[in-house]
């Protein structure tokens, strides 16, 4: 066999596939050019409440007196500011306990004009404040800006107050606690 100075075939495809496996070697040993990483927030379902009428003072007249009660209504009543970001939504709860001297539980009520969240419910008429927690407002879903809820105040039997001050103004003072709970 003459050489006519070509390499075998065989020798072609032997150095061919030696050049080969040094490209797989090299790309392997290259260091990455990119990569990933993940950001994760674990967001917990979390409420907040801001009582924007820390008081409110209830002065009754003749009309009232013979009514038999005194009403603060709207934006005169106790307005509060709550939210969450809780997907199940958050309750708004009121109770009060006899200040000394107070108003008796039995002659304090309350409610809200203020329209339920989404699928939400309201105490929209009058309810004689308890000792516990008592569902005002509610959503069952995310409320992340704030919503004003307006209580409505409505003392009753006003002759039971009588004035010790002897012709000045004697001042019965019970305080609400508004607790706002993951729905």
């Amino acid at each position: 066999m003459k050489n006519s100075g070509t390499a075998p075939r065989h020798l072609a495809a032997v150095v061919l596939t030696s050049a080969a496996l040094s490209l797989v070697v090299v790309r392997e040993a290259l260091p990455a050019t990119s990569g990933t990483s993940d950001v994760i927030l674990a967001a917990t379902a979390t409420t907040e409440i801001q009582i924007t009428d820390a008081s409110v003072t209830l002065t009754p007249n003749q009309a009232n007196y013979e009514a038999g009660f005194v009403v603060a209504e709207g934006a005169s009543g106790i307005a509060v500011q709550v939210r969450s970001n809780s997907s199940t939504g958050m309750i708004l709860s009121i109770k009060s306990v006899d200040g000394t001297p107070g108003i008796a539980l039995a002659d304090l009520a309350f409610k809200t004009q203020t329209a339920a969240g989404t699928g939400g419910a309201t105490i929209s008429s009058y309810t004689t404040i308890t000792g516990s927690d008592q569902s005002l407002w509610t959503t069952t879903d995310t409320q992340p800006d704030w919503q004003v809820v307006d209580t409505d105040i409505r003392v009753s039997n006003l002759w039971e107050y009588p004035d010790d001050a002897g012709g000045g103004t004697t001042d019965y003072t019970t305080t609400l606690t508004y607790t706002v709970t993951v729905q």
